[in-house]
Formats: C-alpha cells, sequence, structure tokens
C-alpha cells in the first residue's frame, strides 16, 4: 500500500513539475511557490501547514512560501536565535525531524519560543539547495507531536526533490529572463552614448564601464540611469 501510495505521489508530482515548468512564463514564481507548498502540504500524511524558507550566509531568513501563518512565525524565532531545524536541514543536513518541540533539546531557544508562540509541536525539514550564497528548506508542520515517522522522511524527501527541481527550474527562467532584460537596457544606454557622441560600440560600452568603475555602480544600474534620464528630459 506504501508501495503504491509512493508510486501515485511521483507520479503526481512529475505531472504537476511538468505543468508548472510549461506555465511559468505566464506565472510569477511566488504564485508557483504557492502551488508547489500547497501540493507538498496535501501529499504528506499528517502534515497541517507546511513552509519554504531561504536563508543567506549573513543571517538573514525570510518565508518564501507558507500555507498558514505559523511557518513565517517560526521562520522569524530562527531568524532571531539563529538557530532551528529549518537552518540545520539547509545549511548542515538534508534531513531534520523534530518529534515534539517541548522535548527537543538540539536549539533550545528555537524550541522554547515555538512552544510559547504556536501550537505547533511536530516539524519535519529537507534541504531543497544550498549553495556558497543561500539556501532553501521545505517544511512540515503538525500540532501534535510524533506525528512525522520513517514512511513521513521517505515521502519527504520524494516531495522536496521534485519541489527542488520545479523551484530550479524556476530559477534558471528568473535569471535568464533577468539576464535579457539587463542585456536590453545596456544596449539602449550604448545607443544612447552612441548618437549622442558619435562613437562606436565599443567606444560607448568602454564609457559605460568606466562610469560603472568610477562610481563603484554595477553597469546595468549606470545604464538604467541614463536610460530614464533620457526619458525624463
Amino acid at each position: 500500500m506504501a508501495a503504491d501510495r509512493r508510486s501515485r505521489l511521483i507520479r503526481e508530482l512529475a505531472e504537476l513539475v511538468q505543468t508548472l515548468q510549461q506555465q511559468q512564463r505566464e506565472t510569477d514564481v511566488d504564485a508557483v511557490l504557492r502551488e508547489l507548498t500547497k501540493s507538498a502540504v496535501k501529499s504528506m500524511p499528517g502534515a497541517q501547514y507546511a513552509g519554504i524558507t531561504i536563508a543567506t550566509r549573513d543571517g538573514k531568513v525570510r518565508t518564501a512560501s507558507a500555507t498558514n501563518s505559523y511557518p513565517f512565525l517560526l521562520d522569524q524565532i530562527q531568524q532571531r536565535h539563529d538557530q532551528g531545524p529549518c537552518l540545520s536541514a539547509a545549511w548542515e543536513q538534508h534531513v531534520v525531524r523534530i518529534n515534539d518541540l517541548t522535548l527537543d533539546d538540539r536549539w533550545p531557544a528555537y524550541c522554547r519560543e515555538a512552544v510559547e508562540a504556536t501550537p505547533i509541536r511536530s516539524v519535519l525539514s529537507f534541504q531543497l539547495f544550498a549553495d556558497h550564497h543561500s539556501m532553501g528548506a521545505l517544511s512540515f508542520y503538525a500540532e501534535q507531536p510524533n506525528v512525522f515517522g520513517d514512511e513521513a522522511a521517505e515521502l519527504g524527501l520524494i516531495l522536496a526533490t521534485h519541489t527542488a527541481l520545479a523551484w530550479n527550474t524556476l530559477r534558471r527562467d528568473e535569471q535568464f529572463r533577468s539576464a535579457l532584460a539587463s542585456r536590453d537596457i545596456i544596449g539602449q544606454a550604448k545607443g544612447m552614448i552612441m548618437e549622442r557622441f558619435k562613437i562606436d560600440a565599443v567606444q560607448a560600452f568602454e564609457l559605460l564601464k568606466r562610469l560603472s568603475q568610477n562610481s563603484n555602480t554595477p553597469l546595468v544600474v549606470v545604464a538604467r540611469q541614463l536610460v530614464e534620464a533620457e526619458h525624463a528630459d
């Protein structure tokens, strides 16, 4: 029975990822993350809430998506104390499970405030991605203790894998669109400089680079400022 459920879950998730990949150009990233999170919590037995946490190396923590206010609150607690299951899952381990927040002693400050501020008692967190700058974790929550067993951890790994796949596709697409937009704005700025100063494309780009270096401002920002100033005249 468990094997059949896992097979069905894998098929459903694969179909969801394919659908999201086909629709991503027309759908904003936040909306897709919300859909992924809602789908994940429905597929996890015993889970009442789910959330996706993003953290950076400088200690900032934010909730990228959540099905309830509790994941947001728990992420704020993690940031305050710089500890918690989502952060550990993302930076140190692939899977972190809390059977009972009232008894767990791995993150004492986090657990104490989480118990005081929320009814959450069971937590199951999975790493989505981790690089030099940031990380992501998918977490499931329940108000009763001892909700997530070994089967839940196995199912969660499947959910996290497919969520990570969909997210990586979204991130690549977003980066690609950002790169295209940057290229376009730089091209506009170059064209303006070429026309105004009667110079060629190479000289115009060198001038943009010099402006960027002298002002310690990213090239695309300098280009955007020039274009906006031209349109304001």
